[in-house]
């Protein structure tokens, strides 16, 4: 149901109820320099608030509709209106000093995120892109996850998606990346790129994410064989739930089940169901829920992940929304909705890195109080997000600005998280990103300590602070700055 409306500053926007919502949510990391990214999504079940329907005819970018000057004033706005820290906003910023509309967002948030609480979690982006990401699942590149080690300047493939390029050229997770071409006589080391311009020079060096960008690839397989490959980048449909990501792992005769989310994105929903569908047929009530380098997604998606585990907590609160005082009428709490593939857990270890964040974190926080000393996370500390985004739209330009406007807390009143979960978990357990075993291995170094926790053996715990990693000195490879939505959304994504 859409209604409309038209707020005093002469923008107009719908509302789209499609739950109890009354504005479109999302939760995510943004922006992070080495290991978390991601945003949320405008999905089916929250509400979305959209500003400036497109006019007749659509203006282009080159009109005044779409000057840079008119984009900045709608990102001044929104911002006026509707920023969670409005305390936080910079005063007397002139938009003539800034060339980008997301330059300007940066100088408004500054003062936020000088105390960490928004850190570049506000962001100007692509509708169409944005869409068919979160509704899809929709990318274009060779459709591998790659970590970086700069010290030692090597590039290693953390993850390969489902029906990509990068898996039809048996390119698996735990496969070093030695060097990039156009052609096989022009091929740069690693070594070398990272040594001359760090990072970004591979990333550089990858090409753009454009279908049919081709390179050649020197790797050494995760078999120990080198060889060179032709790698054409191309369309494909991120499996949030991949081939591996869902399993009843039998553990000394105790049955496990373990699942692997990658986003909270709508195709996750489907996967979620089916897969505790399996694990409340095998009477499945301890679980391994792997968030490494999951930077979060929709709030629908991670509520429906907390449906699945509250059989016998329906009703009760998962979480609560609350928006700056002026737009308090738009809050809400979160109750559990106890569905037909619904289980009890008894035990949870979540599998977490400093890429976790956001919809990952609040699906740990939201599920603590119910768990208690028998929840964990395990491998490192999580990023620290207990924010999320709004997404206001303007249409004629493609231009959707993701806003921070709300705070998450759990129903102990948990949400100051923004150092991570570490010190606010019972449990703590340190573990190693194992990229010599691909996920849902009871070998790889996470999954074994995950389930050691559930066993009932010691660990060493893991020490709180932001974005603690204590692991390899392994980082997943972006850049400085997300500027796709890819590059938000699934940070280390190629």
């Amino acid at each position: 149901m859409e209604q409309g409306r038209v707020r005093a500053n002469g923008f107009k926007y719908r509302d789209i109820f499609m739950r109890t919502s009354k504005i479109a949510l999302s939760l995510a990391c943004l922006g992070m320099t080495v290991s978390c990214g991601g945003g949320g999504s405008p999905t089916p079940s929250p509400v979305a608030t959209t500003p400036a329907p497109t006019p007749t005819p659509s203006p282009t970018s080159t009109t005044a509709t779409c000057s840079l000057e008119n984009r900045q004033q709608f990102a001044f706005d929104v911002l006026d209106e509707w920023y969670l820290f409005p305390n936080l906003l910079a005063a007397g910023v002139n938009p003539d000093n800034y060339n980008t509309v997301q330059g300007y967002i940066d100088a408004l948030v500054a003062p936020a995120r000088a105390e960490s609480k928004d850190r570049f979690f506000s962001y100007i982006t692509s509708i169409e892109e944005e869409n068919a990401f979160f509704n899809q699942g929709s990318s274009a590149g060779f459709g591998f996850r790659l970590a970086y080690d700069l010290d030692a300047r090597r590039v290693f493939v953390a993850e390969t998606f489902d029906n990509t390029p990068a898996l039809g050229a048996n390119i698996e997770r735990g496969t070093e990346l030695l060097g990039i071409g156009t052609t096989s006589s022009n091929i740069q080391t690693v070594n070398s790129l990272i040594a001359n311009g760090g990072a970004q020079a591979v990333i550089n060096a990858l090409g753009p994410s454009d279908p049919g960008v081709t390179r050649v690839l020197r790797i050494n397989d995760a078999s120990g064989v080198t060889r060179e490959v032709s790698v054409s980048k191309a369309d494909y449909a991120l499996d949030p739930v991949p081939r591996y990501g869902a399993q009843i792992i039998d553990d000394g005769g105790k049955q496990v089940g373990y699942i692997r989310l990658t986003n909270f994105i709508n195709p996750a929903i489907d996967d979620l169901r089916d897969a505790f569908a399996d694990f409340r047929a095998a009477g499945v009530t301890e679980l391994v829920i792997d968030l490494r380098y999951n930077g979060g997604g929709g709030i629908n998606v991670n509520e429906f992940f907390g449906d699945m585990m509250g059989r016998d907590l329906d009703g009760q609160v998962f979480e609560t929304i609350a928006f700056r005082d002026s737009k308090s009428e738009f809050n809400e709490t979160y109750r559990f909705n106890a569905q037909p593939e619904s289980i009890a857990p008894t035990r949870i270890a979540f599998i977490t890195t400093s890429g976790s964040a956001s919809a990952s974190e609040a699906l740990i926080n939201g599920m603590q109080p119910y768990i208690g000393n028998d929840l964990a996370i395990v491998g490192e500390n999580t990023f620290g997000k207990p924010v999320g985004q709004s997404a206001f739209d303007l249409p004629a330009c493609d231009d959707r600005l993701r806003v921070v406007t709300i705070k998450l807390e759990n129903a102990n009143g948990n949400g100051e998280y923004f150092n991570g979960l570490a010190t606010t978990v019972p449990n703590t357990c340190r573990a190693q990103d194992d990229l010599r075993y691909n996920f849902g291995d009871p070998r790889e170094d996470m999954l074994a300590t995950a389930l050691d926790f559930l066993a009932g053996r010691t660990c060493t715990p893991i020490a709180g602070g932001p974005a603690t990693t204590q692991s390899t000195g392994r980082d997943l490879l972006q850049p400085e700055r997300a500027t796709t939505v890819l590059e938000h959304e699934a940070p280390g994504v190629y």
